[in-house]
């Protein structure tokens, strides 16, 4: 990636170093085996998450098939970043990051992560219509409609990525080279730029501003009408069962927006202090994800059981959530 530095007498910088995180460098080996530990849980949770709903045949709803999607994308974005933290522990080497590495790095955690947000969205939508809508349900999220809102997710947030990525590496860096955080994102990469970062700074807050309160009202609307919609049903038990199926996605979605709004919120505040809230939504959270879904889901619990006995599939007792 050839970029042309303000003054000709600068050196373009060709790769970079990764602070890494806060208070990792007393204990190396302690976080190593930590960092481990969770990578391993996210990616055996998320693979069995997987792996359940793409063969189970009873989890053929649109929820199961968009939890699957969520599955992929968690495993994917803790994969993104954690090797590299992992790395930075065991040598000094491991911190150091090609320009085009620092790029790529960039490019596949936004594109993962605004495409989750958007999904969270769609997830909020297929609650909406089970819910509240169920007689037509069956017709305004058939399986065709159910590709295309996935497909979307992806195309809009590859997109979404492409932009942020070209206007942070079109500007130059000529040093200094150190980035104060575990990873390359935005924020810490802009304060390294050898040119005004307004224009870049404005265009994130806008975008990912834009884009995270619009998905954040419409996952808030949804659940306004869920609520007015479960609390109209008579039994408790029917009370209870359409609660599970939403809290969860509630859990999750709270967990992922949170920490986001600290960071891309507060450009200028960025700093390896600034990774701990930017670790709960790309480390922790694809690891509970898979843990809460499956403790308060019964359909995913029943077949998690099946997939990891072997034994016969024959139907559960009642019919699966819609």
């Amino acid at each position: 990636m050839a970029m042309e530095a303000e003054d000709p007498n600068q050196t373009v910088v060709s790769h970079f170093f990764l602070e890494g995180l806060m208070y990792t460098a007393e204990q190396p080996s302690l976080f190593f085996l930590l960092f481990l530990l969770t990578y391993s849980i996210t990616l055996t949770g998320n693979l069995l998450i997987l792996l359940t709903v793409g063969s189970d045949p009873h989890l053929c709803s649109p929820m199961y098939h968009f939890l699957g999607h969520l599955s992929f994308l968690d495993a994917c974005l803790s994969t993104v970043t954690v090797p590299k933290v992992m790395a930075g522990l065991l040598t000094v080497d491991g911190k150091v990051i090609s320009l085009e590495g620092c790029a790529l790095q960039l490019y596949c955690f936004h594109l993962l992560a605004s495409t989750e947000c958007f999904l969270y969205t769609v997830m909020a939508y297929d609650r909406y219509l089970a819910i509240c809508q169920p007689l037509r349900y069956p017709v305004a999220m058939n399986s065709r409609m159910c590709v295309g809102l996935a497909g979307t997710t992806w195309a809009v947030g590859a997109v979404h990525s492409a932009i942020h990525t070209s206007l942070t590496f079109h500007l130059p860096y000529c040093g200094p080279h150190h980035i104060a955080y575990f990873f390359c994102d935005i924020p810490p990469v802009l304060k390294l730029a050898c040119a005004d970062t307004t224009v870049n700074e404005l265009v994130m807050l806008a975008n990912i501003g834009v884009v995270a309160a619009g998905c954040l009202i419409l996952i808030v609307v949804s659940y306004v009408f869920i609520v007015a919609a479960v609390l109209r049903i008579r039994t408790a038990r029917g009370r209870r069962r359409a609660f599970s199926t939403c809290t969860s996605h509630l859990t999750v979605v709270l967990l992922y927006y949170v920490p986001p709004v600290c960071i891309y919120l507060q450009p200028r505040s960025g700093g390896a202090g600034a990774g701990v809230p930017a670790v709960f939504y790309t480390i922790v959270t694809p690891m509970l994800n898979p843990f809460i879904y499956t403790l308060r889901n019964k359909e995913v619990k029943r077949a998690l059981q099946r997939l990891l006995s072997r034994g016969p599939r024959e139907s559960p007792a009642g019919s699966p959530p819609p």
